[in-house]
């Protein structure tokens, strides 16, 4: 789904909600003329004040969570819109906004991003406190506490949208495809008739799976993917690992599996410009 579907969505959320219009109550019958005397105005009952914010113990029905998550991804981009032309908002970071934060968190997205200093999702995205829970890791490497922390954000604090976001001259994407290469160099090396690529390609899959390296072990598998796919530039191996992090999201994680499975979740891939501070959506 691109931004301006997102858009769309929004625009037509809000028509719609201007466009409905609450039909006028009837006036009470007029008391006859030679009866009716003046009465005292009626005060209207006090407004009841909105109760403090409580988090949900429940998640909401399916259509809500997709027109929830779509409001939340194209406010996102909004963000990263502003942060991009230098029109940061910086929402969000006020005394008043601590204090409420206080009683507990609602963030509207999880993101899964790389640990790199140059990509922090709140900053990038323009998001303010609380709005963003917030994994990282080098490469957006997934392990057991990855997927412990994005399943707490997925089936306690409800959120409805997951994003996934690589980014561009990731350092620890080019040590995976440095791995990768000297590796299948080896290999190669090794084998008694290198025209044999069947046998170097099962031989490279088995290595790399019992690598000592995690960085080999995860990002190599998009690495090797990307070459499949005949995708050998840096900037490709990066979209191609963000797809193959959401695909061993989804695989390990039946937390995940079920939220999907029942429309209580959508997971977006996008990846970071560190030249142009855009961010580019992904479809897969």
């Amino acid at each position: 789904m691109t931004q301006s579907d997102f858009e769309q969505n929004m625009q037509d959320i809000q028509n719609k909600n201007e466009n409905e219009q609450t039909a006028p109550a009837a006036p009470e019958q007029q008391a006859a003329q030679e009866s009716q005397a003046q009465q005292p105005a009626q005060q209207e009952p006090p407004t009841p004040q909105p109760a403090e914010s409580v988090p949900p113990t429940s998640p909401l029905p399916s259509e809500l969570h997709e027109s929830t998550a779509n409001a939340t991804w194209s406010r996102m981009l909004q963000g990263n819109k502003r942060f991009a032309e230098g029109k940061a908002e910086h929402p969000w970071q006020d005394k008043e906004t601590r204090h409420m934060l206080t009683d507990g968190q609602k963030p509207d997205a999880a993101v899964l991003s790389c640990s790199d200093s140059r990509v922090p999702p709140e900053i990038i995205f323009d998001q303010g406190l609380g709005d963003l829970f917030t994994v990282r890791t080098a490469g957006q490497m997934i392990d057991d506490a990855v997927i412990a922390s994005l399943e707490y954000a997925v089936k306690k604090l409800h959120v409805s949208l997951l994003c996934v976001l690589g980014h561009g001259r990731c350092g620890a994407l080019e040590v995976a495809e440095r791995e990768y290469n000297e590796l299948l160099r080896t290999i190669t090396a090794e084998a008694e008739d290198s025209s044999e690529t069947a046998d170097i390609m099962d031989d490279l899959d088995e290595r790399i799976a019992q690598s000592d390296s995690i960085v080999l072990r995860q990002a190599g598998i998009s690495v090797w993917q990307a070459r499949e796919a005949e995708l050998d530039c840096l900037d490709d191996i990066e979209r191609v690992h963000v797809a193959h992090t959401i695909e061993t999201l989804v695989d390990r994680s039946p937390v995940i599996q079920q939220a999907l499975a029942s429309e209580q979740l959508m997971i977006v891939g996008a990846r970071y410009q560190l030249d142009t501070g855009r961010i580019e959506v992904l479809s897969f």
